[in-house]
């Protein structure tokens, strides 16, 4: 649907356009939670699984700059006893990966891999799809919104019987491509029938076109 307001001088017109294309980037979000008796074998045993699962992403051809990790923290649990109040049951060291994929026709097995590196201590905390240059396909939208106002701005001057002079001004609001959620796991089981489809993208942009009309 086209805004389309007409002075005697000039036209003002807003054109709306898309582009789609299909994700090249995936970025996995991967927990690695320890709980152990004490607080020094939660502390080393999450440390030793990032390492490994950054060992394994590695050896996939991961790039390191890719690779991204949050801090390691530790905390106490503590559960309540009848007759003895708060009690520390044990201790929860966590730490978190944010990794980018850039061969989505690998992830699959990336992602088993990094499973099979944590075992039981990995948790898979969400998969989004995305793309390693954006500009250039928000700028395809933006060709397909300008494209589209102005067909519209012509077509009005030609029943009104004038032609488009200069562009008086123009606005533009563009739809950054917003990261596609995959299935949210909590837990790493069944990470080796994982399939991660691609599929396309839309990202849409708006322009607004203020067109001088001459006689």
């Amino acid at each position: 649907m086209h805004d389309v307001t007409d002075t005697s001088r000039s036209i003002s017109v807003t054109g709306s356009g898309s582009a789609e294309a299909t994700p090249d980037l995936l970025t996995l979000s991967i927990g690695v939670e320890c709980r152990r008796d004490n607080v020094g074998a939660a502390y080393r045993d999450a440390g030793r699984v990032s390492s490994a699962i950054t060992g394994v992403l590695r050896d996939h051809r991961v790039d390191g700059r890719d690779i991204s990790t949050s801090g390691l923290n530790v905390r106490a649990e503590v559960n309540w006893q009848e007759g003895r109040g708060q009690a520390i049951s044990g201790y929860l060291a966590s730490s978190m990966l944010s990794v980018r994929i850039r061969e989505l026709a690998a992830s699959s097995d990336i992602i088993a891999a990094a499973v099979a590196a944590g075992g039981n201590d990995v948790r898979l905390n969400g998969l989004e799809l995305g793309f390693a240059d954006p500009a250039a396909v928000t700028a395809r939208a933006r060709e397909a919104a300008w494209a589209d106002a102005l067909a519209t701005a012509s077509h009005f001057a030609a029943l009104a019987g004038t032609r488009l002079g200069r562009v008086l001004s123009l606005t533009q609001q563009s739809g950054a491509p917003a990261p596609i959620p995959v299935a949210k796991m909590q837990r790493a089981v069944a990470a080796e029938s994982l399939n991660v489809e691609a599929g396309e993208s839309s990202v849409n942009a708006t322009v607004g076109v203020v067109w001088e009309l001459l006689d």
